[in-house]
């Protein structure tokens, strides 16, 4: 049984101790309803006013035996709920303490800086890659639904130097300055970029200015939410089949077709060797879409005779349980 049933169940008792007290007045001294209930009231209460009628043996009897019965419940009920507020607040403390914790261990991880709607949807993106992830969000009405996303968090200023430190910014690899203003976002960038300066920051903007400002005080990496809905609603309207195509490829719909990018090391079995030989048709019955060459060119639909060489990232498209045994073989070497 838990704190509240607890409670709840204490609550009824004390409700039953007391209609038991007025049915036994009545019964004892033959008193009204009315009397019953004001003297069982006082008696419970311990209020200390006079008795409504004198009482007979019986009945002073019965009165302390409400009075020890009230009483006794009433304290009970009492330490219940302060028993679950200390307890609450002890098991606050100790898993923040266990979280912050666990945010010092991260490495090479994402901070996303604003939980509002672009913030949860990339925090839920991400998440399905891996769970270093730690969210700072200053709205502490935001916490109870990071708490539902089991999400690692900072309640706190992101554009303060000591919260960022707490999320382990020179741990970590990746930014997201997903804040609600540009403003904040800039101002964030800056600070960020101060405290590490190797660190891949992606800041969302409002405006072309924006974009500039954000590129000119450290970001890496901007783009305008607004100008990526526009290009998604144009695109529905004149290319319907390609924008579901899209919609299905990038859905991450376990079930699904997907786009991914899978990096192939020096030590890969699939270095040096052509397209037309590596079997990545064949064995795992994925589509090459495009090879992004170590040196930064895009090779779209490559030819067949193209090499697979070190420091490549080959972009394919297929089922996902496909895509995972293609990404774990290209991780062994060919020894």
């Amino acid at each position: 049984m838990n704190r509240l049933q607890q409670i709840i169940r204490a609550f009824i008792i004390s409700w039953i101790i007391f209609g038991l007290g007025v049915i036994g007045y009545m019964v004892i001294e033959k008193w009204s309803f009315l009397d019953a209930v004001y003297m069982t009231a006082i008696t419970v209460t311990t209020a200390g006013f006079m008795e409504v009628h004198e009482l007979s043996s019986a009945g002073r009897i019965f009165t302390s035996i409400v009075l020890v019965a009230g009483v006794g419940y009433f304290f009970y009920i009492a330490g219940l709920i302060v028993q679950s507020i200390v307890e609450g607040e002890i098991k606050a403390i100790l898993g923040r303490k266990r979280l912050d914790k666990k945010i010092r261990k991260l490495k090479n991880h994402y901070i996303i800086c604003g939980y509002g709607r672009i913030g949860r949807v990339l925090s839920q993106l991400i998440k399905e890659d891996t769970k270093d992830i730690v969210v700072v969000e200053k709205d502490e009405n935001l916490v109870e639904i990071l708490e539902k996303d089991k999400m690692h968090y900072l309640n706190g200023d992101s554009s303060e130097e000591e919260v960022l430190e707490k999320a382990g910014i020179k741990n970590a690899s990746f930014l997201i300055a997903a804040l609600g203003t540009d403003t904040a976002n800039v101002f964030l960038v800056l600070t960020a970029r101060q405290l590490n300066p190797d660190i891949y920051i992606m800041a969302r903007a409002s405006s072309p200015d924006v974009k500039n400002k954000l590129i000119i005080a450290g970001a890496n990496f901007v783009e305008s939410p607004y100008d990526i809905g526009a290009i998604s609603m144009g695109l529905k309207l004149l290319r319907p089949s390609v924008s579901r195509f899209l919609s299905i490829a990038l859905s991450r719909k376990k079930e699904g077709i997907q786009i991914d990018e899978i990096f192939v090391p020096k030590k890969s079995k699939y270095t040096n060797i052509a397209l037309k030989d590596s079997g990545i048709r064949q064995d795992f019955n994925l589509i090459i879409i495009s090879i992004k060459k170590a040196s930064g060119e895009m090779l779209f639909n490559p030819h067949f005779e193209t090499l697979i060489e070190p420091g490549d990232t080959v972009i394919v498209m297929g089922k996902t349980p496909d895509l995972k045994k293609f990404a774990q073989a290209t991780d062994t070497d060919g020894n």
